[in-house]
């Protein structure tokens, strides 16, 4: 009797779990930490000719040498790029999660491609290097 009981009650538990099968998704986290890239075409990743850096709330913005038979950067030439490669000059900024903070201007931003393009509210479109988001 005693072993019913407890198979009974234990029945009962694992039987009255959560009935909701729906699962709560987190949505992933992204950064503005690393080397993103600008177009003055917001549609097409083709035409982009700055690079700008975040790097521990600092900006840096660089250009690059498109040495390619198009005069089109590529991935490569911005990756050739190094500190001393940089514009004079230095903006900051700080990042919550959804609001991106370049030197006194907040911006709502969200988030594509994995992570790969970041949208700015009324703004730009700035697609991560390496990111083969189009």
């Amino acid at each position: 009797m005693k072993n019913t009981i407890l198979l009974l009650l234990l029945l009962t538990i694992f039987s009255c779990g959560n009935s909701d099968d729906s699962e709560v998704l987190e949505e992933p986290t992204y950064t503005v930490e690393g080397k993103w890239l600008w177009s003055p075409d917001p549609d097409d990743r083709t035409y982009v000719n700055t690079m700008f850096e975040f790097v521990d709330g600092n900006v840096y913005t660089s250009y690059a040498n498109c040495g390619s038979v198009d005069n089109f950067c590529t991935d490569a030439d911005f990756n050739a790029l190094d500190a001393t490669d940089r514009i004079p000059g230095v903006d900051t900024y700080t990042f919550d999660g959804d609001t991106l903070t370049w030197g006194e201007f907040p911006r709502a931003v969200s988030f594509e491609c994995d992570g790969g393009i970041m949208l700015n509210e009324n703004s730009y479109k700035l697609w991560k290097l390496d990111s083969d988001c189009q």
